[in-house]
């Protein structure tokens, strides 16, 4: 009899973890059906949506609240489907607020298998978390080599199947050529400039990243600035270049053809010098591209007072978490100023090398030359079924 999987995804990135793995679904169990809910790239896998994913890609607060009763109605709905069409297992990625919900209800009723893609990050805050969880998941799969021992304590097991960076293809020499003949860039050298992919991060971040890289520059005078900017928010990055250094160049994903704005991504990470970014997942798609980097974030005062008191590590930076080192600078809460941040620019671009040994040993970690994660995913789930 055929596997049959109930998967369910909330938001774009847990579509990409939900499409991967279900390549590695029907190429280790051929014959495999799904039900659930997903995005773009599980649906070109064969899933059958029940209703659009983007109705659940919803955050904060303010955004959550006039939305509430309508996913808690999507929650029990889930859940009952999961529950008439008793899969061999549910599995749900990431979007814990609704995820977990589901599978405390699936488990109310059922002995359905539960497995959740993506550890909650319990080693950074809210310990408390994995007991919780353990209550209603039987097996999570990690992104991160270290955190198993977490879940594993908690009551869960838990496989670490690899993080999808080391997935993602890098530029190729043609393409940092082509790139640089089409941008006229010529042999410039230049920084990158990512202040992130939300609005309310580039309003807050933009005039202080401006200021630094102001700065930087004075002591660098070759350097020119090139921005990578999301599409949702490029049109207000375009806004507050205006008070930034030199020629700042904003790559604006919507004048190119998808496949070209991804290629320009692509070669802009490989061939910067070095990166300013906020925090967040693009450290490790600049350290899979081997460019050193700054880390910078403000925060709302409240949030940051909170963040202070409950945070269990001293970085965020996701290369000096893996490597139990320190080598790439942060500057956050109070310490993301002009000076600080440039500062740290300077002594990152007089000596990046400690960067990059930190960064290889990264990727390394975090499964690269190995099986994909999606494989390595898929197969995680079919031998705990047994």
């Amino acid at each position: 009899m055929s596997l049959r999987v109930f998967i369910l995804a909330g938001e774009p990135s847990g579509d990409r973890l939900g499409g991967a793995m279900m390549v590695g679904l029907k190429q280790l169990s051929p014959g495999v059906s799904f039900d659930g809910v997903g995005g773009q790239m599980m649906s070109d896998q064969g899933l059958v949506s029940q209703f659009p994913m983007d109705e659940l890609s919803v955050m904060g607060l303010a955004e959550v609240l006039p939305k509430y009763q309508h996913l808690k109605r999507r929650i029990r709905e889930v859940a009952e489907a999961v529950i008439a069409s008793k899969p061999d297992v549910l599995i749900t990625i990431d979007a814990p607020d609704f995820s977990l919900r589901v599978a405390k209800l699936v488990k109310k009723s059922s002995s359905i298998r539960t497995v959740h893609y993506v550890a909650p990050s319990v080693w950074a805050w809210r310990p408390g978390r994995a007991k919780r969880m353990a209550r209603v998941i039987d097996q999570v799969l990690a992104l991160l080599p270290f955190e198993p021992r977490f879940m594993q304590a908690a009551g869960m097991e838990c496989d670490f199947v690899g993080h999808p960076v080391v997935a993602e293809p890098q530029a190729t020499p043609n393409e940092i050529s082509r790139f640089r003949a089409e941008m006229g860039m010529g042999d410039t050298p230049f920084v990158l400039a990512l202040p992130g992919s939300r609005r309310s991060e580039v309003e807050r971040l933009a005039p202080v990243f401006g200021e630094a890289l102001a700065a930087f520059c004075k002591s660098h005078p070759n350097m020119r600035v090139i921005v990578p900017a999301a599409a949702p928010v490029a049109d207000l990055v375009r806004d507050k270049l205006q008070s930034w250094p030199g020629d700042a160049l904003v790559l604006d994903p919507r004048d190119f053809e998808p496949a070209t704005a991804q290629s320009h991504k692509r070669a802009a990470f490989a061939a910067a010098d070095l990166a300013l970014a906020a925090s967040g997942t693009v450290s490790l798609e600049l350290a899979a591209a081997n460019t050193p980097m700054v880390i910078a974030y403000k925060f709302q005062w409240l949030t940051w007072q909170i963040m202070k008191r409950m945070a269990l590590i001293d970085t965020v930076t996701l290369v000096n978490l893996v490597t139990c080192s320190r080598v790439v600078p942060e500057c956050l809460g109070p310490e993301c100023t002009a000076d600080n941040i440039s500062t740290a620019l300077s002594q990152v671009a007089s000596n990046p090398q400690t960067q990059h040994q930190a960064m290889a040993l990264t990727m390394s970690q975090l499964g690269l030359d190995g099986e994909s994660p999606g494989l390595r995913a898929a197969r995680a789930v079919l031998e705990r079924l047994g």
